[in-house]
């Protein structure tokens, strides 16, 4: 089975691009990140999910006292002006390194070791510079399913 079987295909992130774009489409294509590509195209980094919220919504003394926390937890008087503010500001300030990525004719075992190594759960699959989309776990066990269920040659 090869990386290219299971390849999600997503839109990239850009400069001055809206959270709320970034939100509907990891949404759609069930991912929890995005490439960010610079002025030129070039890929320069990624947006995670994680970053965005842990960025955006969770203070440090927040996540320090997380086992504290109680069930009727609110901080934050306007939470709809929040989430507006949230979701109309830049993803720039969310973006992170680019990690590594993997190209689509190698075997989906060495993604998934490659995931492991770095704690991870994804890689953006690249070919010659280009972005091609992204491999997951989840869409790995979904390739390995409709595998079990109806056997087809491996390529």
């Amino acid at each position: 089975m090869l990386v290219k079987n299971s390849v999600i295909r997503t839109k990239v992130t850009k400069p001055g691009m809206p959270v709320c774009e970034v939100f509907a489409e990891c949404g759609r294509a069930r991912v929890q990140a995005l490439p960010f590509v610079d002025g030129k195209g070039r890929l320069a980094g990624r947006v995670t999910l994680k970053n965005i919220m842990k960025l955006a919504c969770l203070p440090d003394y927040m996540v320090a006292s997380a086992p504290l926390l109680g069930s009727f937890l609110s901080c934050v008087d306007d939470a709809q002006a929040k989430i507006g503010q949230i979701l109309d500001s830049a993803v720039d300030r969310y973006v992170r390194e680019l990690q590594v990525s993997i190209g689509p004719d190698e075997p989906a075992i060495k993604a998934l070791a490659i995931m492991e190594q770095n704690d991870t759960s994804y890689l953006f699959v690249v070919e010659e510079g280009e972005y091609q989309g992204i491999i997951t776990i989840q869409g790995i066990a979904e390739q390995m399913s409709r595998m079990y269920t109806s056997p087809q040659p491996l390529d």
